[in-house]
């Protein structure tokens, strides 16, 4: 059974600083000489950026319902037999959705630490650490780091606040200048955070000062591991765009591609390179194509090898943005609208409102495939759906999927590896 110092960073709700704090110990580990793991709960693929940066290695999902507790199990099992330290980053506040992060912390006895933004109250602080440390039977509390203080008088109020028997881990304080900027997807990509490693440094300089410079107790962690897959795709060339406009993919969709004998390439439509001539298949994923939109619409190479791809009857998978970058035009926030590839009929327009957040599945005949959605665009589109999928928790009706000649396309950014037959199909253009 391996063993590792584990920490699962929760909070109190969104926007309290979970990413900065996990990345802070992180680095601060990191810069120790020691090797860091961490883990980001739900479908996320911008704090895992920042959290790369931190740690140095690639973060991996975990969620119970869209990885599955077996898989989550294997994951944390591989981690815990080569790092010196796991974290696990929550979503949310510590209780909310279903399942929740503390779902996952009772799943693996993990311990929690609760992140408090604690501007604007001084004592209800206490109230709230000692709601989170008892809310949940089963929950195994580490303690609680008050983020955003105003001052050292602040952070002397919010520590005596703390009732007895709760562990106060320390504070960061407002003036540490190390806050992650946001815009309306979440966080900024890492590589367009204007000098993030020296943020990441400001941040771990300031955990240093606090409890969490030093290493949590070890868990111990059931030894697993997953069955390897059929090699299905043994022999296929797929190629993926990857760049600033298509960037969001989970690590492990890449190596269930590589586990299941594919071949993977990488290519950038923005710096308008053609795709591999040679490849079987295109990925496109998600990623902010409305913010390179007039790039992407005046970049002819890339253009015309994806068309020439799709003339030859190849196969495209494409999710949410990669899906837009398809479509006759694209729409942006500010009215402005651009020719995109025109392979997909259809128009795609932009708002400032969301759309759609929701974890989704979709029942294939090969199985039930999971994801997540979260998009502020709307399209409008002759085609007709394929499959629908549906709300993972609530059955409701969810994201619809279209094929149209070799191309699948969906808002649904699927977890390739809660159905590696599914996957397989998708990427040969089997019947789904």
């Amino acid at each position: 059974m391996p063993s590792c110092p584990a920490l699962f960073v929760g909070a109190s709700a969104s926007h309290q600083g979970k990413t900065t704090v996990t990345a802070a110990i992180a680095r601060h580990h990191a810069r120790r000489g020691l090797k860091v793991r961490v883990f980001k709960t739900g479908p996320d693929f911008l704090d895992p950026m920042i959290l790369e940066r931190a740690c140095g290695s690639p973060v991996y999902s975990l969620h119970l319902g869209m990885v599955g507790l077996d898989a989550c199990r294997a994951l944390l099992a591989e981690a815990a037999k080569e790092a010196d330290l796991i974290l696990i980053e929550g979503v949310m506040g510590l209780f909310d959705g279903t399942p929740s992060s503390a779902d996952l912390a009772i799943a693996f006895d993990v311990p929690v630490l609760t992140v408090i933004g604690a501007h604007g109250m001084a004592q209800t602080f206490g109230a709230i650490a000692y709601g989170l440390a008892h809310y949940r039977e089963g929950l195994h509390f580490h303690g609680v780091l008050a983020n955003r203080v105003a001052s050292a008088r602040h952070a002397q109020m919010l520590s005596e606040a703390i009732p007895k028997g709760l562990h106060y881990c320390g504070h960061l304080s407002s003036a540490d200048n190390i806050a992650l900027p946001e815009r309306h997807l979440g966080l900024t990509q890492a590589e367009e955070v204007a000098g993030l490693d020296t943020r990441l440094d400001r941040a771990a300089d300031a955990i240093a000062a606090t409890s969490l410079g030093e290493l949590p107790p070890p868990v111990h962690f059931e030894d697993a591991a997953l069955p390897s897959p059929t090699r299905s795709l043994e022999g296929m060339h797929i190629a993926i765009a990857r760049d600033a406009a298509f960037s969001f993919v989970y690590p492990a969709n890449i190596d269930l591609l590589n586990a299941l004998g594919a071949t993977v390439s990488t290519f950038f439509p923005l710096a308008d390179e053609p795709m591999p001539h040679d490849a079987d298949a295109l990925y496109l994923p998600g990623g902010y194509p409305e913010l390179h939109a007039a790039a992407l619409a005046s970049n002819a190479r890339t253009r015309a090898s994806i068309a020439a791809h799709v003339a030859a009857k190849r196969t495209v998978v494409a999710e949410c943005g990669g899906m837009l970058y398809l479509l006759d035009t694209l729409t942006d926030i500010n009215g402005t609208r651009h020719t995109m590839l025109g392979l997909l009929p259809g128009n795609a327009m932009m708002q400032r409102r969301l759309a759609r957040l929701a974890m989704q599945r979709v029942d294939t005949m090969h199985g039930a495939l999971t994801g997540h959605t979260f998009h502020y665009s709307t399209i409008d589109t002759s085609m007709q759906p394929l499959l629908t999928a549906s709300h993972a928790t609530t059955g409701a009706s969810g994201e619809a999927w279209y094929r149209h000649a070799s191309m699948t396309a969906t808002y649904m950014h699927a977890y390739w590896p809660s159905n590696p037959a599914a996957t397989a199909a998708l990427f040969r253009g089997d019947a789904l």
